[in-house]
């Protein structure tokens, strides 16, 4: 073992550069006998950035697209929820009809959702059962949410969010 580690050293000694402690070792040629170029690598950051450049704003636009849908999502079924509450507290059907729609479309513009298309249906046969039975009253609201704006290749024009709320209709609440 012992003459393993002198012969090292020899060799280290023997080196035709002088080495200064602490210092980098000299120069060594790569293992093709020609010197390493380090100018060969410059300009890869730039090609670099210009593949990853578009993957990586694509998916933030996707995550733009995804986030917006959530939103509408959530939107959609609070205008569901409190259309069907609205509904639930009218005397008469036709009044709670009105009231479904109107209270749907006023929180899907309070909400700061653009739909290009909204359809509001409010189910309201519990209004039909006679005084002293428990009905519930169903409202769903559909709204078409616009995607072309993000400009995203391949997406949709607009992507339809539906929900479904309901509230219990009070049995011994006057149906007129």
């Amino acid at each position: 073992m012992s003459g393993v580690l002198r012969s090292r050293r020899a060799q280290a000694s023997r080196s035709p550069l002088p080495r200064v402690r602490g210092s980098s070792p000299p120069f060594r040629p790569s293992r093709a006998g020609y010197p390493r170029d380090d100018t060969a690598e410059q300009g890869s950051v730039a090609i670099n950035t210009a593949v990853i450049f578009p993957m990586v704003l694509l998916i933030a636009m996707l995550l733009v697209m995804a986030g917006r849908m959530v939103l509408a999502q959530g939107a959609v079924q609070s205008a569901a929820n409190e259309a069907a509450r609205s509904a639930s507290i009218s005397r008469t059907a036709a009044t709670a009809e009105v009231s479904a729609s109107q209270t749907a479309h006023s929180t899907l513009d309070n909400s700061g959702i653009a739909c290009t298309f909204t359809r509001v249906e409010p189910v309201l046969d519990a209004f039909l059962l006679p005084l002293g039975t428990v009905g519930e009253v169903r409202v769903d609201v559909a709204c078409d949410v616009p995607l072309a704006d993000l400009g995203l290749p391949g997406a949709p024009g607009t992507w339809r969010m539906h929900a479904t709320g309901t509230s219990v209709l009070d049995a011994y609440r006057g149906r007129g």
